[in-house]
């Protein structure tokens, strides 16, 4: 079996993991015809990923497809937030609305001197029956003062990778790629799943 499908419509998510399964038959959810929209109501990243695997996998076995899906739920988390917007990154300042949660997020931090986060990312892989094993990964940084660069998305202006010294929005995808969670992640469930 070397079909993979992405439980994402995320386009950069899709580039990123395009990269990586070179050797598989790839497709994403519009690929495969699902369309509905998933409910992550989970309290984790973990409760999110696998609410996304097995909805897609359910679909998956309606239609008679069978293929390993790969799911993955991933935010940033402020320390001196309690985590926050941890779960909730995508949705922090309106219905995935970046900017937005941007600026809610500098506005939260004003005056707040601990400015360490990371990101974190959950990535699930299941099969037909529904056996997962998962994944994760984390990249340390700071959050700065405003935002910086014009590459990336969501939180990358705002996050000061502590390994690249710079905000993901200022370096190239491939120098983000090799630091960041979802690439950490990757790596974990590449030791953990010999593809």
């Amino acid at each position: 079996m070397k079909k993979i499908v992405l439980a994402s419509n995320n386009k950069h998510k899709i580039e990123e993991f395009k990269k990586l399964f070179e050797n598989y038959e790839f497709m994403t959810m519009a690929d495969v015809g699902f369309f509905e929209d998933i409910e992550e109501n989970g309290t984790t990243f973990l409760d999110n990923s696998l609410i996304k695997a097995k909805a897609v996998q359910d679909f998956l076995k309606k239609k008679n497809i069978e293929a390993f899906v790969i799911a993955d739920d991933s935010g940033l988390c402020v320390d001196a937030l309690d985590g926050a917007p941890g779960v909730y990154s995508a949705r922090y300042g309106g219905n995935h609305d970046s900017l937005a949660s941007r600026k809610l997020l500098l506005k939260n931090m004003e005056g707040i001197k601990d400015r360490t986060a990371h990101f974190e990312c959950v990535i699930v892989k299941m099969d037909p029956d529904c056996n997962y094993i998962y994944a994760t990964g984390k990249c340390f940084g700071k959050i700065a003062d405003k935002a910086y660069g014009d590459a990336g998305f969501a939180y990358d202006p705002i996050f000061l990778s502590d390994d690249l010294n710079k905000t993901f929005a200022q370096v190239t995808m491939e120098e983000k790629n090799s630091v960041s969670h979802r690439a950490r992640a990757l790596e974990d469930l590449k030791r953990k799943w010999k593809f």
